[in-house]
Parts: C-alpha cells; structure tokens; sequence
C-alpha cells in the first residue's frame, strides 16, 4: 500500500463485486447476499450518514469498513453506532490500511455525534482482537445472548 496514492471514500454501489471478492479472499467463500444487504442499506439515501466506506488505490478498492448508528433501536441511544464488517485484501494487510480505515470510520460517526461504537467479535479470532484492542476497544459492559432454536 503507497499512502500517497491510498484514497478512502465513501462506498457507491459500484463497489460491491470487489467487496464480496475481499470477503471471499479472506473467508474462502463467497456471501453476495449478505454484501447485498449490506450495501442496500449502507447505499440507502435517507439514511444521511455515511458510516460504509472503501480504500482504493489506483482505481482498485484494496478494503472496506461498514457500520451504522444506532437510531434508538432497542432503546441504545443514538449517541452509539456499531461496526460489523471490515475487509482488507491480503495482499495489503499488515500494512496499516484497516488502522486508516478505522480512523475514517470514527472520523465520520463522531461527527454525528456518537460517542461509542460496539462490534463483534469471536471469542477466539485473536488477530481480530488485536486489531480492536489497538484501536482501542476495550470488553464491552453488555452480555451477547444466544439461543439455539435449532
């Protein structure tokens, strides 16, 4: 990754292919639906924040990062937005590109006045632990519940 030719911008619609294509990558397995989900309400209009964005460098999309605010959804306030989904290629991780991706994300939410972001993250994923611990995540003060119907 060249910082000088790294740009990070908002997600257009555009882009989904080379999202699910990163996904793909790095879980060996595709999910179109879920990134059309994703998409669909990243790229919705009336929901005014920009919270998706991607890393491009030289016309490539080379990473993602998506997450919403909370609107007051299950009584959380709106003060609070959650991240769930962030992609880098491999051919560019361990480069500092999810680090700036993150900043963007936080930059962007602050600015709507959140004040905390919640995320998930398997128990045992420890790359991904460290990931969020040095971005400064810390254990949340809430319990995920699961129940198994079937």
């Amino acid at each position: 990754m060249d910082p000088d030719r790294l740009i990070i911008r908002v997600m257009k619609e555009k882009d989904m292919d080379a999202i699910v294509d990163i996904d793909a990558r790095i879980l060996g397995h595709r999910r179109p639906i879920y990134y059309e989900r994703k998409c669909a309400l990243a790229l919705d209009d009336a929901r005014q924040l920009v919270t998706s964005l991607v890393a491009e460098q030289d016309g490539q999309v080379i990473g993602f990062i998506m997450g919403n605010v909370y609107l007051g959804e299950f009584g959380i306030p709106e003060t609070t937005a959650s991240l769930d989904t962030i992609g880098v290629h491999p051919d560019y991780q361990g480069q500092g590109l999810a680090i700036e991706l993150m900043k963007e994300f936080v930059t962007n939410v602050k600015k709507a006045g959140v004040e905390r972001i919640y995320t998930l993250v398997n128990w045992n994923d420890w790359d991904l632990l460290r990931f969020f611990e040095k971005s400064g995540f810390v254990p949340a003060k809430v319990m995920n519940l699961e129940l198994q119907i079937a």
